[in-house]
């Protein structure tokens, strides 16, 4: 058994400058662990895979090609591969997203 601790697993330098950590990686799939402080968020970009976002903590905006939604705890988002996608988080609270992209990209994220 393998159990990884978020808080102990360092953040992953990325072009969005936030804390992000990859907490799983294999072939079928990668986690990541993103924090997301009041006022911060992630770029535009385009994965080249399927991802599901999960919703841990806090409130944010989700924008997924034309589609824009305020979001909370416990919520599941579906991410077609290749649609530009990005978070915001607005509120005065800390936003906390599990990652899940299936499979685990072999193409980078391409930032818009």
């Amino acid at each position: 058994m393998k159990i990884i601790d978020v808080e102990k697993t360092e953040v992953t330098p990325n072009p969005h400058g936030v804390a992000a950590r990859k907490i799983y990686d294999a072939e079928s799939a990668q986690m990541v662990h993103i924090t997301l402080k009041p006022g911060e968020r992630l770029k535009k970009h385009v994965t080249p895979v399927d991802v599901a976002f999960y919703v841990l903590e806090g409130k944010g905006i989700i924008e997924i090609g034309d589609e824009r939604e305020e979001v909370g705890q416990d919520t599941l988002i579906e991410s077609p591969a290749g649609i530009p996608h990005c978070w915001y988080n607005e509120s005065n609270g800390v936003l906390r997203v599990l990652v899940v992209k299936a499979p685990r990209p072999s193409k980078p994220t391409r930032i818009l």
